[in-house]
C-alpha cells in the first residue's frame, strides 16, 4: 500500500525555496523513503541494481538518526520501490560515463512582491500592474468565477501592499480601480448555481459516487479488475466552485492508504454535454491561450479552496544547444523539425523512437525497464546526432532496449522538464496535499492546460505509447505501476542537479503522479467546457468593448449619423422591431449554412432541429457528395468547426447537439475541413 500523510512538504531538485528557513526544514524530513544506508553521491563497489538490492533487503542497517520521517510522505514499501531505484542508478552511470552532459538551469530568488506581479502577468491581467486598460485584462476581469476573483484579489493586495512598504511609487487600492466599497467584493464575479460537492466530505461521512452506464461519455477506467462503483466528473463548473463541504485541515485523514495495484485506481467518466467533449488541439491558438491564462486562474483558486499553498519555481534562464537532437528546447527543435515537416506537433526524432518501439518493442519482457547497453546508446546517440537528418541512419541495427534507453535520454536531456520547471512543485503538491484521488485529477487536469503547447503535444505522444506498453502487460511483464517507476525519475529527476536526498524522498509520489498521467490521460487533454465557455464570455466582452470604443470616436459617430440620415426610411411604423444579421425575417430561425470547400457541393443550408448532432451534418454533406467528392477530401478526417463570433475556431465534437452551439454562438461560421492532426 501507498501511505499518504497530511502536513510538510516534498521538494525535488527543481524547486527553488524561497527563503533560507525552508532549506533547513527540509533537513529534518528525509526518511524512509530513501533506502536505508544509500547516499545519492555514493557509487563505488556494487554492480547496478545490486548496489540497490542490497539496500532495499531486510539486513539493511536502519536510516540515521539524524532523519526522521515527514508527516506528509507518500510512501512505499521499499521492495516495492525496486524498478525506481534501479532506473535512478541507471541515470547516474549513463551520466557519469559522459552520455550526458550536464544542462545548468539557473534560478533567480524571488524578491517580496516578485511572486504576486509575476503570477498577475502569467493569467493575463498585467493591466492591474501598469494601470493601461487592457482590453484582453478588463474582458477576462468580466468573467471571473467567485473563486477566482478572490485569488486575484489575495494576489494584488499582496502585491500592493509590498509596493506600498518599498515606497517604490503610489498604488492606487483595488477597490479605487473597480469602484468598490470597503462592503462589496473588488471584482464581480459570474455567478454560479448551487452544486453538489466535489468529493470532499466530512470526517464520518460516506462519499456519495454514481454508477453510470452510457455510451455518450468519456471513460477512464480499467479493462479488468476494476471497482465496482463510477465516479462521473463534471466540467459544467468550476472545479474551485464546486468544493461545497471542506473539512478542517486538522479533520483530514493524518494517514490515507492506496494499493499500488491497478485496480485500486477509481474509474471516472466525464459525460458529454449537448455542446459535446472538446480536445486540445480543437481550438484556436489563441483561444489556447486563453485557456492557458484561466487555467492558471483556476487552478490558484482551486488550491485556495483547498487551503493549499501553490508554488512555482522562477527560472531565470535556461542554456541549451540551438542544434541537433538531444538536449535542444523542445520550441527551438519543433520549429528546426517544421522547417523539413510543416505542421507537425512532436519532435521528428521523438516520432521515430516511438514508431520504433511500438513496431517491434512493445512484446519486449521488461522494455523500459531492462537497460540497454551503455556503450551501445552512447554510440546510436553519436550516430544519430550525425545521420538522422540525412536520413542516412540505419534503424534495423537499434535494439528495442537501446532504443527505450534512447527514448529516456531524450526527454532527460531536455533542458528544462517535460512538466516544465515552473510547475513542478505543484505536480508534487497535489499528491502530498490533496487527499483525493478525484481531487488530484482535477489539479492534474489544470496543470496539463497549463503547459506549453510543444509540451503538452509531446507529453501526451510519450503517454499514448505508455498506455500501449502498460496494455501488452501480458507479454513484456510491465504492469502500470512498473511503468510509472521506471518513467517518474526521468521526468521528475531531471538533469539540472544530481539527483538528491529530495528527489529520492519523493519517490512514490513522483510514480504516483505518473500512472494518473497514463490511466487518464483521456480525460487530462480534454479541454473542461466551463473554460471553454468563459473563453467565449471573454471573446464577447472584447468585441463588446471595441464596438463601444468605435461609437466614442467622433469621426465614426460622424460617418453613422450621415448614413443614417441617408438610410433613414420616414414610413417606417412605430415600434418595429429591427432585428440582428443572424435574425432576420427571410433568414429563418435555426437555419445555418454549411460550407464545405473541398467537396463538390460547397455549401447546403441545414435547418436544425433539438436532434441535429455535428455528425449529421457530415453525413449528409457525405451522401450528398458520395459521387463527386474532392480528391482533398480522400484519406482524411472531416469536422465540422465552428470560426468566428465569440469563438477563434472550434473543431466540434461528432456528438455536439448543432442547436446548442448554434444559440450559444450565432453569429458563427460552419465549416467542413480536415481535423487538424
Amino acid at each position: 500500500t501507498m501511505e499518504m500523510k497530511d502536513s510538510g512538504s516534498v521538494v525535488l531538485t527543481a524547486y527553488h525555496p524561497h527563503s533560507p528557513a525552508r532549506m533547513a526544514g527540509m533537513e529534518q524530513s528525509f526518511g524512509q523513503d530513501i533506502p536505508p544506508g544509500h547516499s545519492p553521491t555514493s557509487r563505488k563497489s556494487l554492480p547496478r541494481c545490486g548496489r540497490v538490492n542490497r539496500m532495499l533487503s531486510n539486513e539493511s542497517t536502519p536510516p540515521p538518526p539524524a532523519f526522521s520521517r515527514s508527516s506528509s510522505q507518500a510512501s512505499m514499501d521499499s521492495t516495492s520501490m525496486e524498478d525506481f531505484w534501479c532506473e535512478v542508478e541507471s541515470i547516474k552511470e549513463s551520466r557519469a560515463d559522459g552520455a550526458e552532459e550536464a544542462t545548468l538551469l539557473e534560478f533567480k530568488p524571488a524578491d517580496e512582491g516578485e511572486l504576486e506581479a509575476e503570477w498577475l502577468q502569467d493569467v493575463g491581467l498585467s493591466t492591474l500592474i501598469s494601470g493601461a486598460e487592457e482590453e484582453d485584462g478588463q474582458a477576462l476581469l468580466s468573467t471571473l468565477t467567485r473563486t477566482q476573483a478572490a485569488a486575484v484579489q489575495k494576489r494584488y493586495n499582496t502585491y500592493t501592499q509590498t509596493l506600498r512598504k518599498k515606497n517604490k511609487h503610489t498604488v492606487r487600492d483595488v477597490r479605487d480601480i473597480f469602484g468598490t466599497s470597503d462592503s462589496s467584493p473588488p471584482f464581480e464575479a459570474v455567478p454560479v448555481s448551487p452544486v453538489p460537492s466535489n468529493g470532499l466530505q466530512l470526517p464520518g461521512q460516506k462519499p456519495v459516487w454514481k454508477s453510470v452506464s452510457s455510451n455518450s461519455c468519456l471513460d477512464c477506467g480499467l479493462d479488468k479488475g476494476s471497482p465496482s462503483v463510477t465516479e462521473e466528473l463534471s466540467y459544467e463548473v468550476s472545479f474551485s466552485e464546486s468544493i461545497t463541504v471542506l473539512p478542517k485541515v486538522q479533520e483530514w485523514p493524518k494517514t490515507q492508504r492506496f494499493k499500488k495495484e491497478d485496480s485500486a485506481l477509481p474509474k471516472f467518466i466525464v459525460r458529454k454535454s449537448r455542446f459535446g467533449l472538446t480536445e486540445v488541439g480543437a481550438l484556436s491558438p489563441e483561444d489556447m491561450k486563453k485557456i492557458r491564462y484561466l487555467s492558471l486562474l483556476e487552478l490558484t483558486a482551486f488550491y485556495d479552496a483547498l487551503g493549499v499553498e501553490l508554488k512555482r519555481n522562477r527560472t531565470e534562464r535556461v542554456r541549451g544547444r540551438e542544434n541537433g537532437l538531444f538536449g535542444v528546447p523542445l520550441a527551438i527543435l519543433l520549429e528546426n523539425d517544421q522547417k523539413k515537416v510543416p505542421g507537425i506537433k512532436v519532435p521528428l526524432i521523438f516520432q521515430k523512437l516511438l514508431l520504433k518501439l511500438e513496431e517491434t518493442g512493445l512484446e519486449t519482457e521488461g522494455i523500459l525497464r531492462v537497460p540497454g547497453s551503455a556503450s551501445r546508446v552512447k554510440n546510436l546517440h553519436q550516430e544519430l546526432e550525425a545521420k538522422f537528418y540525412e536520413d542516412t541512419f540505419d534503424w534495423e541495427q537499434v535494439r528495442n532496449n537501446d532504443a527505450a534507453g534512447l527514448l529516456k535520454m531524450f526527454i532527460r536531456e531536455l533542458p528544462s522538464p517535460l512538466f516544465t520547471v515552473e510547475y513542478l512543485p505543484a505536480f508534487i503538491t497535489l499528491v502530498e496535499k490533496i487527499p483525493k484521488i478525484k481531487l488530484q485529477l482535477q489539479a492534474l487536469h489544470l496543470l496539463i492546460m497549463l503547459l506549453p503547447e510543444a509540451n503538452r503535444d509531446t507529453a501526451k505522444a510519450f503517454l499514448q505509447f505508455l498506455k500501449k506498453v502498460v496494455a501488452n502487460e501480458g507479454k513484456n511483464k510491465m504492469n502500470l505501476w512498473n511503468v510509472s517507476m521506471i518513467v517518474a525519475p526521468n521526468l521528475f529527476i531531471y538533469k539540472g542537479k544530481r539527483a538528491n536526498q529530495q528527489e529520492m524522498q519523493a519517490a512514490a509520489t513522483t510514480a504516483h503522479i505518473v500512472r494518473l498521467l497514463i490511466r487518464y490521460q483521456d480525460i487530462l487533454w480534454t479541454v473542461p467546457s466551463f473554460l471553454i465557455s468563459q473563453v467565449r464570455k471573454m471573446n464577447e466582452a472584447a468585441m463588446n468593448n471595441s464596438k463601444r470604443q468605435l461609437m466614442f470616436d467622433k469621426g465614426v459617430r460622424k460617418l453613422l449619423r450621415r448614413k443614417t440620415m441617408e438610410r433613414e426610411r420616414p414610413e417606417r411604423p412605430e415600434g418595429a422591431v429591427t432585428f440582428p444579421p443572424y435574425l432576420q425575417p427571410d433568414i429563418p430561425e435555426g437555419v445555418i449554412r454549411v460550407y464545405a470547400p473541398l467537396h463538390s457541393k460547397v455549401s447546403m443550408a441545414i435547418q436544425l432541429n433539438s436532434q441535429t448532432k455535428a455528425k449529421d451534418i457530415l453525413a449528409r454533406f457525405h451522401c450528398e457528395n458520395s459521387h463527386g467528392s474532392s480528391l482533398n477530401t480522400r484519406g482524411q478526417i472531416q469536422s465540422l468547426h465552428e470560426i468566428g463570433g465569440n469563438i477563434g475556431q472550434h473543431c466540434l465534437d461528432p456528438d455536439a447537439y448543432m442547436l446548442d452551439v448554434y444559440h450559444a454562438n450565432p453569429q458563427a461560421e460552419w465549416v467542413i475541413k480536415p481535423k487538424a492532426s
